[in-house]
């Protein structure tokens, strides 16, 4: 045994010991008190500064606690957010470079109409304030022998998880020859705006192309806003040498449909690599059957219409179920079926099998059903 390892059994012994005197809690809940980043039993993060990227996006810095891990550039991280006595868990991209000499790390929230937890992020985090985290998650990244020429994809605040992967590309000075489309309103709706333009300079290899979907002053028509969307022939004139390039995209739903779309028809579906924020839902011609849902361990009885996902009806109704990602992806809100039949919304497919675990951000209840919430 090396003498970390010594280290590492001789803390765990006697963190064990300290542990019997301490039940019910543990040492880590009374440590908890003095710094709550040296806890062992949960993992937190103390906001260091926070920086306003535009007029509804800010950059948190992030200095997480014990049992924090490295993470690739590309990949997410569950943050715990508690409101009014409620706890909240969104997953936010990770925004900073993969490797930072000060041990802290960033994500970029952007504040979305009516998002009860976005807008409180922007608007009423400080620096001081502790935050539950969880570990860096995700198979969106670049890997560790890189494309040698990416072309990157994004819209709003789609462009988080790619400015992790150049950020990380500029830090490691390995640069290759990459061409970056962005979709926004306007240019300075841009998210990290003014760096990439300084990117743009430093590195000849990087070739930016801003495409803004709306002239200000102009009253724009259905048919010039999608104009200024994805196509083959934008496509082309940004960048020619596209079936040559691995692609990494993130932004909208509609975005990313396209996307695969695209290059699913030009039979090149494998060089095409996304990250959505929602869950992509099955179509569905058959309507909701409504019913009650009965949340047993809260014992709460709510109408359902058949069509609204199980964790959005609890919320719009006073509950705060454990979840993660909202997107069927990381299981945080898996919860025992008990009685009656639900429908996963990515697939239609019917689950009734008394018992059997559901995931309740992408399942919606077919007519009465029994959930062990």
């Amino acid at each position: 045994m090396t003498l970390p390892e010594k280290k590492s059994a001789l803390g765990s012994f006697i963190e064990g010991v300290a542990d019997a005197f301490a039940f019910p809690l543990r040492t880590s809940h009374y440590i908890e008190l003095v710094n709550p980043l040296w806890t062992s039993h949960s993992m937190q993060a103390r906001i260091e500064k926070v920086w306003d990227e535009s007029a509804t996006a800010r950059t948190l810095t992030l200095r997480p606690g014990k049992n924090w891990r490295s993470f690739k550039p590309g990949q997410h991280v569950r943050v715990g957010i508690p409101i009014g006595g409620r706890h909240f868990t969104r997953t936010y991209s990770i925004s900073s470079a993969a490797e930072s000499p000060d041990g802290c790390f960033t994500i970029t929230v952007k504040a979305i109409p009516n998002g009860f937890v976005s807008n409180h992020i922007v608007r009423q985090l400080k620096p001081g304030d502790y935050i539950p985290i969880g570990i860096p998650q995700g198979d969106f990244y670049l890997p560790d022998a890189q494309p040698v020429k990416p072309l990157f994809i994004t819209a709003g605040s789609g462009i988080t998880p790619i400015m992790s992967m150049l950020r990380t590309l500029d830090a490691e000075q390995r640069f290759p020859s990459t061409t970056h489309i962005h979709y926004a309103p306007q240019s300075y709706d841009v998210i990290f705006g003014q760096e990439l333009q300084a990117l743009e300079r430093k590195y000849p290899r990087y070739n930016l192309r801003c495409i803004y979907t709306r002239v200000p002053g102009e009253e724009q028509t259905e048919e010039g806003l999608k104009a200024q969307h994805f196509t083959k022939a934008q496509l082309e004139a940004n960048c020619p040498d596209w079936r040559e390039r691995d692609v990494y995209a993130c932004g909208p739903q509609p975005l990313l449909d396209a996307l695969e779309a695209f290059w699913e028809k030009e039979g090149l579906r494998r060089q095409l690599h996304t990250e959505r924020f929602r869950a992509t839902l099955a179509p569905s011609n058959v309507a909701g059957q409504a019913g009650t849902v009965m949340f047993a361990q809260s014992n709460c009885k709510i109408v359902s219409d058949g069509q609204t996902n199980l964790l959005r009806l609890a919320e719009d109704n006073g509950l705060n179920p454990a979840h993660g990602c909202r997107m069927g992806i990381c299981h945080g809100c898996d919860a025992k079926l008990v009685e009656g039949c639900v429908r996963d919304l990515r697939t239609n497919e019917l689950l009734s099998e008394a018992g059997q675990s559901i995931q309740i951000c992408v399942c919606a209840a077919v007519g009465d059903a029994v959930i062990d919430v």
